[in-house]
């Protein structure tokens, strides 16, 4: 089973993605730990990168390429911005959160200094992302249609949103 869990920047992906691997005994695979790896081999920032993405479209097909890969073996939470579009997932979860709460995220997780340069630093990089996924495959990244189940995360806590999806999960499996 492969369940894909996409989402905005700061709505809590990883978080969600890391639990339900934990709970359901999948192996994780993150987008963002490889973008990032990728980054920091080029020593850049993830916006530096982003741009250097913008006019090199081999970084994201790598990307993509290396998800695929790697989830080929199934039993796998893939957690990625467009992971659901890529891979034969049993379940694809999109997670949305207003601004402001994902930007007190990003800022406590990535130790910015204050809200409004979590702000920036977001739409910048969800400016990059969607100029490149438009350009490289033609997917609009705000279209949901592709999607099972749109969760808002803000009202929820981590554990919470687990159970919730866990709940979804297990009606899946006895749906197979």
């Amino acid at each position: 089973m492969i369940i894909t869990i996409s989402g905005q920047i700061g709505s809590g992906k990883s978080t969600l993605a890391k639990e339900i691997a934990k709970r359901f005994k999948l192996r994780y695979i993150s987008a963002g730990e490889i973008m990032r790896k990728m980054a920091k081999e080029k020593g850049m920032s993830l916006i530096e990168f982003s741009k250097f993405a913008e006019l090199n479209s081999s970084v994201d097909r790598e990307i993509d390429e290396r998800q695929v890969e790697l989830a080929k073996e199934g039993n796998c939470v893939v957690e990625g911005r467009i992971s659901a579009y890529f891979l034969n997932s049993k379940l694809k979860i999109f997670l949305i959160t207003p601004l402001n709460i994902r930007a007190r995220r990003v800022m406590e997780r990535d130790k910015l200094k204050n809200i409004e340069e979590a702000i920036e630093l977001i739409k910048k990089r969800e400016d990059s992302e969607r100029k490149r996924y438009r350009k490289i495959y033609g997917i609009n990244f705000d279209d949901f249609e592709n999607y099972d189940i749109i969760l808002n995360t803000e009202r929820f806590t981590k554990d919470e949103l687990a159970d919730i999806v866990s709940s979804i999960i297990k009606e899946v499996i006895k749906g197979k």
